[in-house]
């Protein structure tokens, strides 16, 4: 089967095709897996992390994604949960021991035995991946594979993101960073909470712009200053200026959600700024998203289904993964970009 491999770690900046495309033989479905023939997966700032190091693979070489869609063909023994045909996704979380606490209270994002989709395990960048079947997720009949994809990752993630910042109708949310994630959140809230504006703060004009298309009440710069401070806020960036930023903009009490799996070290020295009367004081609150439970996942797929919460797509083939992954890198994004896999 076609894949493509990442073989070693290095910046974009030295090395813009970190992804090689190889040959690898069909993988074979152990108990209770399905074998997947994939048909779409997401491009992620997630792997960006992976390549550049912040959060490494435990070997190499390995097959990137985590945000895959495609068909069951072949049943491991034992597995029963999915008939061959069935259209299925596989998300960021690819399995987890089940039996600690965190298992059992259904938080298995923080399990220390969590396995990641394509950084521990191959993933998606391939024509075949195999995956437990209990972390596999059904695709609601509302979604083509492309437009299911981002919804696994970005718009799990999202879900899970607006969650933890006890948002309430009527109460204003900041979005730091206008990529995947935060334009399908974007959508979500509009949906969910109505009388609630929503106020983005984004380097680029063409995703200020976008946002405002998307119902945004107000889109400025990562230092602008909105009109009235905010609620709670939710940051997509790997960046530290715009944590220290959106904790100037909260109101008394309100409550930053960091939404990242790394930060990079190019800015922290922005942390040496953080005042806290200025970004602190007054019982504000911070708050960071590990990973996905498959509770977000199944949750987000059918409230997303319900309301036809379509993500905005940006197509390349299989073998155009490194170009893909360099319009992440530098910010050239209009919602989600997702591998067309033949």
């Amino acid at each position: 089967m076609k894949a493509m491999l990442l073989k070693s770690l290095g910046s974009l900046e030295q090395n813009p095709e970190p992804l090689e495309l190889g040959e690898l033989p069909v993988p074979e479905p152990a108990d209770r897996e399905i074998l997947v023939k994939v048909t779409a997966c997401g491009v992620c700032h997630t792997e960006l992390d992976e390549i550049e190091g912040r959060t490494p693979p435990p070997r190499l070489p390995v097959v990137p994604g985590h945000q895959v869609v495609g068909t069951v063909v072949e049943r491991g023994s034992g597995a029963r949960a999915f008939a061959e045909g069935d259209r299925v996704g596989v998300a960021w979380i690819y399995s987890a021991c089940g039996t600690c606490k965190f298992c059992e209270s259904g938080n298995e994002n923080l399990c220390a035995s969590f396995k990641a989709t394509g950084r521990d395990v191959n993933g998606g960048y391939a024509q075949y991946m195999t995956v437990p079947e209990a972390f596999a997720h059904v695709i609601p009949a509302a979604f083509s594979n492309v437009e299911a994809a981002p919804l696994l990752c970005a718009g799990a993630i999202g879900y899970r993101s607006l969650r933890l910042t006890n948002l309430e109708d009527g109460a204003s949310l900041g979005l730091t960073g206008f990529g995947a994630s935060a334009h399908l959140v974007l959508k979500l809230t509009r949906q969910v909470y109505p009388n609630s504006p929503v106020f983005v703060f984004a380097r680029s004009e063409k995703e200020r712009k976008f946002a405002r298309e998307l119902g945004a009440t107000w889109a400025g710069d990562t230092t602008d200053e909105p009109p009235g401070n905010l609620s709670c806020i939710i940051d997509t960036t790997p960046a530290w200026k715009p944590v220290v930023e959106a904790l100037r903009n909260l109101e008394p009490g309100g409550r930053l959600v960091i939404n990242a799996i790394r930060k990079e070290d190019i800015d922290k020295h922005y942390l040496r700024g953080l005042d806290y009367p200025t970004h602190l004081w007054l019982e504000k609150e911070v708050k960071s998203v590990a990973n996905v439970a498959r509770r977000d996942v199944a949750e987000f797929l059918e409230i997303a289904a319900e309301m036809r919460l379509e993500p905005d797509i940006e197509e390349f083939a299989l073998e155009e993964a490194n170009r893909a992954l360099i319009e992440v890198k530098s910010r050239r994004i209009r919602g989600a970009k997702v591998l067309v896999i033949q």
